[in-house]
Order: C-alpha cells, then sequence, then structure tokens
C-alpha cells in the first residue's frame, strides 16, 4: 500500500521547492511523484505543426522522489508521517502517526 498517494496534498522536505505544498498530480513509478507547482523546470520544445504546437519554452513538473516529501496534516498545520491501521473488518486504512487519525480519501 502506498503511503502517499494521487490528490494527496504534500509539502516538500529538501532540495530548493523546501517549505512548498502541493497536490500530487500523478505516480511516475513506485518511487516517484510528479507534485503540481513543485519541481519545475523550463523545457524547450520543438513545434510541431500536425498537432499545432507552437514549439518554444514551456514550464513542466518533474517527478520528485517520495522520501523527499511528507504529507500535510491540515489539522497541524506541519507535515507529518503515515501509518497503517488495520481496522476490525480487515480493511486497511491510512492514519496520520501524530494523531492516529485517519487520512480521507481525496
Amino acid at each position: 500500500m502506498n503511503k502517499i498517494r494521487k490528490g494527496d496534498e504534500v509539502i516538500v522536505l529538501t532540495g530548493r521547492d523546501k517549505g512548498k505544498r502541493g497536490t500530487v498530480a500523478l505516480r511516475k513509478d513506485e518511487f516517484h511523484l510528479v507534485v503540481d507547482g513543485i519541481n519545475v523546470v523550463k523545457k524547450h520544445v520543438k513545434p510541431n505543426p500536425l498537432k499545432g504546437d507552437a514549439g518554444g519554452i514551456v514550464e513542466k513538473s518533474m517527478p520528485i522522489h517520495q522520501s523527499n516529501v511528507a504529507i500535510f496534516n491540515p489539522v497541524t498545520g506541519k507535515a507529518d508521517r503515515v501509518g497503517i491501521k488495520v481496522q476490525a473488518d480487515g480493511v486497511r486504512v491510512r492514519v496520520y502517526k501524530s494523531s492516529g487519525a485517519e487520512i480521507k480519501a481525496a
């Protein structure tokens, strides 16, 4: 079970975007996430007249390793760790380690 999922609000712990918050847009693979507005680079794009692309310099969010982000706890206003709790009926849910409150799915 992935502790950080698409739609979760995360905060960056390290790197040039340290302290910024964003929403997970995509999981690239097992370890990398694409977060909206985080790790933005300028990419030179060739024009493609068949698709109608003008080309030029575009800004694009690049993947970031999941160890460099933590889930944002809106109650405390800080980063938090994620734990897994098994309910009585056998369903596994994600919880905040600091409070034990269940993380609501986005």
